[in-house]
């Protein structure tokens, strides 16, 4: 039998399992159970009633969480050089062309988001099997294929996050750092669950949001109300 810390045992003893609480009710309760020495990432789960197989319930979208991610983000700016001081000043990280396709072509991926322009995305095709499986491939859909590179960049560095539903129809988030006061870590997981909610596709049957829970990095799930409006 797995022996349990006496961290766990504290945490596990601040949440009643047979309840669902409300979403402020979670946002302080995440924060009483993470105890930890470093600042925790806080993340949402939220299962849909949605069958991601067929294209017309593959729910993704975007949402800027209106108090950041709590995270710095690092950006790709993969751009043509009449575009390189407009990425720099955004904020981006890393900007160039054809010497971070040939680094990401030899595994190197430690950026969380490449922004790009339309001209630039037939370069990228080959590298699919690279960026895809790590969510780093660029998308119109998501605003990270632009032209206007400079709001790109300062919108992902403002806490800009692009979601989508997975294979077993969850959509998993980051929703900000458990250093955050229970009312911005409310606000963010709100913020996030409205715009789910408006993208609930047209086809679907039953209840869509199914279940929601919130936890932070290693902390038990806090299960929440699905009846969020």
């Amino acid at each position: 039998m797995t022996k349990i810390s006496k961290k766990r045992k504290i945490a596990l003893s601040k949440i009643d399992n047979t309840k669902t609480y409300t979403l402020k009710e979670a946002s302080s309760i995440v924060k009483d159970v993470t105890n930890f020495n470093f600042d925790a990432s806080v993340d949402l789960a939220i299962r849909l009633g949605v069958d991601p197989k067929k294209a017309d319930q593959n729910v993704r979208g975007v949402v800027t969480l209106p108090n950041g991610t709590g995270k710095d983000v690092k950006v790709l700016a993969l751009v043509t050089p009449d575009k390189e001081k407009e990425a720099t000043e955004a904020g981006a990280d890393y900007v160039g062309l054809d010497e971070y396709l040939q680094k990401i072509k030899d595994g190197w991926t430690n950026v969380d988001v490449i922004v790009t322009m339309p001209s630039v995305m037939g370069k990228l095709g080959p590298l699919g099997k690279v960026l895809g499986p790590r969510g780093l491939m660029p998308n119109p859909k998501t605003g990270t294929v632009t032209m206007d590179i400079a709001k790109a960049v300062s919108d992902v560095k403002a806490g800009k996050i692009d979601f989508k539903v997975d294979k077993t129809g969850i959509v998993h988030a980051a929703i900000g750092k458990a250093s955050f006061a229970p009312e911005k870590i409310y606000e963010n997981a709100d913020e996030l669950l409205k715009t789910i909610i408006k993208l609930k596709p047209s086809t679907t049957k039953g209840v869509y949001v199914k279940s929601v829970f919130m936890s932070s990095t290693m902390s038990p799930s806090i299960s929440i109300d699905t009846k969020l409006g």
